[in-house]
């Protein structure tokens, strides 16, 4: 892929209030993931492997942690002459008393000279929040193919899910002839993922026209892609087919963790073809107790397993002592399960203590518990 055929940028300034006290202090694409990664690990990690060298990631709330580890590009392989990983933020704005971006579209009209300063043909849009392996050079040949104004990918998700997600109707030919933001009837079962491949010269032009309009959210859903199609201007949809998983919730984070304990597991981080990668982590080896029973577990380097471990996904720095029970659960990093505790379908936080004896969570809830603050244990 030459260098300015296409440009990336990584919408990675969300909230991500449905997580709760896990977005806090953190940026949700900053949260820990699958034992050792970070969720922004997916998208950056998908343009190295697509040979996507130039990608920008845009950030706001709560980024400092986030603005510091993905400006070291080298942990992609995007840190060469051709290549870079640039943190933008909305510092100017912040400064002169402005709200941040006013919504995605807005996210990249800011930032219009540094796309410009490359020259791309087509402008790569991703989120930088959710789970899942594409090849956007894939992605990009059957934009090119449908000499579309707008490529927009697109999986199949339940009636009931429908309601969630932007919805693309199209015909036969997968030309996309109507879109619906989170309809409460939906007609199609076509989701968007939030991943767009524009032509940017005509995107650029609706930017600047959409920045001056005191009417407009400034949105791709609600805006960009409704002109487009009110315009008649082509817009595709490029069906993906393979594993993605919005981490919105609490809920959705835990499936998707639990997901990689399943034997048709189609994310498959140990895949050698289509590395993810992650910072760099000196830590010694998992350690795994003479007292330790573990039953289908996902346990990464620096772990330190004395008790039992059922169905669970435990994270880097994380222990579990001897006598303790892990049972559909989530430890993320440091977490650490002091003896005889009990933890059940539950997501503990990084670095949180469960205390000795104590018992977390039920088998018989139906919503997932988060524990973010540490748990006082039996006296």
């Amino acid at each position: 892929m030459k260098r300015n055929e296409m440009l990336a940028m990584i919408l990675a300034g969300g909230r991500g209030s449905r997580l709760h006290d896990l977005t806090n202090k953190v940026a949700k694409p900053a949260v820990s993931y699958g034992g050792k990664y970070r969720i922004v690990d997916f998208p950056l990690s998908n343009c190295a492997n697509s040979g996507v060298n130039v990608v920008g990631v845009l950030t706001q709330y709560e980024s400092v942690l986030l603005n510091s580890y993905v400006a070291k590009g080298e942990t992609w392989g995007l840190d060469t002459k051709d290549a870079g990983v640039y943190v933008l933020t909305p510092r100017e704005r912040a400064d002169a008393g402005l709200d941040v971006y006013r919504g995605t579209a807005d996210a990249i009209t800011e930032n219009i000279d540094f796309i410009d300063s490359y020259n791309p043909e087509n402008l790569l849009i991703l989120s930088g929040d959710h789970i899942y392996k594409m090849n956007y050079a894939k992605m990009l040949q059957y934009h090119k193919e449908q000499n579309a104004a707008a490529t927009i990918a697109v999986m199949p998700v339940t009636m009931e899910e429908a309601t969630r997600f932007g919805i693309m109707i199209t015909d036969e030919n997968n030309r996309i002839t109507d879109f619906e933001e989170k309809p409460a009837h939906p007609r199609s079962t076509l989701a968007s993922m939030g991943i767009y491949i524009f032509d940017w010269p005509k995107l650029r032009e609706l930017l600047m026209t959409d920045k001056d309009d005191p009417n407009s959210d400034h949105d791709f859903g609600k805006n960009i892609i409704p002109t487009l199609l009110a315009n008649n201007e082509k817009l595709v949809a490029y069906k993906f087919e393979g594993y993605w998983k919005d981490v919105g919730t609490i809920d959705s984070l835990w499936e998707a963790n639990m997901d990689l304990l399943k034997d048709d597991n189609e994310l498959n981080l140990d895949d050698p073809t289509w590395k993810i990668y992650t910072g760099d982590t000196t830590v010694l080896p998992a350690y795994i107790g003479p007292n330790a029973n573990i039953n289908t577990a996902y346990i990464p380097q620096g772990s330190h397993i004395d008790g039992e471990v059922d169905s669970s996904v435990i994270f880097t720095g994380a222990t579990v002592g001897k006598g303790a029970k892990i049972v559909d659960s989530v430890l993320m990093k440091d977490v650490v399960v002091e003896e005889g505790a009990v933890v059940t379908r539950a997501l503990v936080a990084d670095g949180v203590k469960i205390g000795k004896g104590a018992v977390v969570g039920s088998a018989d809830s139906k919503e997932i518990l988060l524990v973010a603050e540490d748990v006082k244990g039996v006296e």
